[in-house]
């Protein structure tokens, strides 16, 4: 399908609505502040970090025919992600996800109107199979629905296409039950992972416990997110704990995507279980240290500046 190798992210694309007043949140008031509108979706911002490091990548997600989902697929392709995959759905809603911060920027409510990726079904996505079989690896996320999921993994695991995929939350792990042995790798967070796991992640022993039960299930890897205690890299050889590189904080939100992303990156790059993880950690916290979600100045040359610094 292509002269280079590809990665294909099935997800979300989003138009986020994000309020933040100027003082104190004052409940059913009308609070001065700011409003602005962004790009984003898990599967949008995995797709724009890889783009940005310098990977093939190719969306495909569910567009409405509104004036948000001009404005997305033109940020799409600005941003140097292939689109041209991607399902429009007529007269559909762009997926659109408002909250409200509090001064500090805390998120204090939030709205999400995603019921456009109920229309991501096996039987629209039959014809991307061929796209997705040609691929280096294949992202998906859980904001799809459940029996896409369950299609995409056994049609990818059947032609040995590697698998990755973000839980993105506690309520939505459901959607993976009887799933991880098709997957390379998952990158859960520590609740998630006890979800998943059936196992209490509230010590260490838990926690190693409850990687073990993942990677029980045959899947391949799993790298588990610890917020400030780092990172823990298991497969079926080896277990290491790493500690968070540093960073100066400005915003957490893209985090996560930023690391699913390098996840992907390094294994384009063959990289072992450890250097996997130095680079999520990496690609982490060059995320955090931009205001915007996606880190205008991610690139495959700052994430290994930042490994060896990591490593050093």
């Amino acid at each position: 399908m292509a002269d280079r190798p590809y990665v294909v992210v099935v997800g979300g694309a989003n138009m986020d609505i994000a309020g933040r007043p100027s003082g104190p949140l004052v409940p059913h008031d009308s609070n001065l502040g700011t409003v602005r509108l962004s790009h984003g979706g898990v599967g949008r911002n995995i797709a724009h970090n890889l783009a940005l490091l310098g990977v093939d990548v190719k969306l495909v997600t569910a567009f409405g025919t509104d004036a948000q989902a001009a404005s997305l697929k033109a940020g799409c392709q600005e941003a140097g992600i292939d689109i041209s995959h991607a399902l429009t759905v007529p007269g559909g809603a762009t997926s659109t996800y408002l909250f409200v911060m509090d001064a500090a920027g805390d998120m204090e409510v939030a709205i999400n109107d995603m019921a456009i990726l109920e229309e991501m079904t096996a039987a629209r996505l039959a014809d991307k199979l061929a796209l997705m079989r040609g691929a280096a690896a294949v992202l998906v996320e859980t904001n799809l629905p459940a029996e896409t999921l369950r299609w995409l993994c056994a049609e990818l695991a059947e032609s040995g296409v590697p698998v990755f995929c973000d839980p993105i939350s506690t309520v939505k792990t459901g959607k993976l039950e009887g799933l991880l042995g098709c997957l390379h790798t998952l990158k859960p967070n520590r609740l998630e992972a006890e979800a998943l796991s059936g196992v209490d992640t509230s010590d260490e022993w838990g926690l190693s416990h409850a990687a073990d039960e993942l990677l029980a299930t045959r899947l391949g890897r799993v790298f588990i997110s610890l917020g400030a205690d780092g990172l823990l890299c298991a497969d079926h050889e080896r277990s290491v704990r790493l500690p968070l590189l540093p960073c100066t904080v400005v915003n957490t939100t893209g985090a996560g995507d930023a690391m699913m992303a390098a996840l992907v990156w390094s294994y384009l790059r063959g990289y072992g279980l450890e250097e996997a993880g130095l680079a999520g950690l990496a690609a982490s916290a060059i995320a955090v240290e931009s205001a915007e979600t996606v880190n205008p100045l991610m690139s495959a040359e700052a994430v290994l500046a930042r490994m060896a610094l990591g490593a050093g």
